[in-house]
């Protein structure tokens, strides 16, 4: 059941951690611990990662520039399908033993504030797609099919195109990632509100860029590599990544003060 809203004048401050350069490697690697305890919960999260890809394919197979700029969209539909694994590795991190169903509700007691949070990410989705949008048409004469803008893509006659391109989608996805690395499973894991939990997420950024960034461009990385073959990778990369995240954000932000 939907629990009211938190009440942020009620809400203690939150407070952040310093973590090192080398603490992403050890995010990941308990996020392989997390994924080898329980591995068919972990599986079937990194079997919808998968059809989620496949379908994105299928879908904007036909409008190229969507294709690219929704290949994106694993960042926002990516942290919502991650609360099941959030919700696993928390319960392993408290000793207690992971349920499938469970993990599949466990944003059943955040559902208003998970929806204003993703309404927020669907904006700015709709904006970078439409940016995207803009970019090719004003750099080609008629929209290329898939293969024609991938083409482009590696043509070093386009280097206007990729540069805007390249740089457009960076903005979008920095924003994307910022206020998004920490704050869905802060929500799972304490009483705040989408708002405080967005800002204290971009906070977190702001104060440790290169670590950050470090992790930004680690998960980037996966994902590609994960998507290569097929999406086949995001059974075992996607999963893992997403038990990683959690480890994220119990390194990154102080636990609540015992009352």
């Amino acid at each position: 059941m939907s629990q009211p809203p938190p009440d942020p004048a009620a809400t203690p401050p939150i407070h952040l951690r310093a973590v090192s350069f080398g603490d992403p490697l050890r995010w990941l690697w308990r996020g392989l611990h997390d994924y080898l305890a329980h591995p068919a919960i972990s599986l079937f999260y990194g079997v919808c990662f998968m059809a989620m890809g496949w379908t994105l394919l299928k879908v904007y197979e036909h409008a190229p520039a969507y294709t690219l700029a929704m290949s994106a969209g694993f960042l926002l539909m990516g942290p919502f399908l991650c609360m099941g694994l959030y919700q696993v590795s928390m319960r392993l991190e408290r000793g207690q033993a992971p349920d499938f169903g469970d993990s599949l509700t466990a944003w059943d007691a955040h559902l208003g504030q998970m929806a204003i949070f993703g309404f927020v990410l669907l904006v700015l989705e709709m904006l970078w797609g439409r940016a995207a949008m803009v970019i090719f048409a004003v750099s080609f004469d008629g929209m290329p099919d898939l293969q024609g803008s991938l083409r482009a893509l590696l043509d070093p006659e386009h280097l206007g195109f990729i540069v805007t391109y390249l740089g457009v989608g960076a903005v979008f996805a920095g924003l994307i990632f910022s206020v998004s690395v920490v704050s869905i499973p802060m929500m799972l894991d304490r009483q705040v509100d989408a708002i405080t939990a967005g800002l204290a997420s971009l906070r977190l950024v702001l104060a440790q860029p290169v670590v950050m960034v470090w992790w930004g461009l680690l998960i980037t990385a996966l994902v590609v590599v994960a998507m290569l073959p097929w999406f086949l990778g995001l059974l075992l990369l996607g999963p893992v990544v997403g038990h990683a995240s959690w480890h994220a954000y119990r390194a990154t932000i102080e636990p609540p003060a015992a009352p």
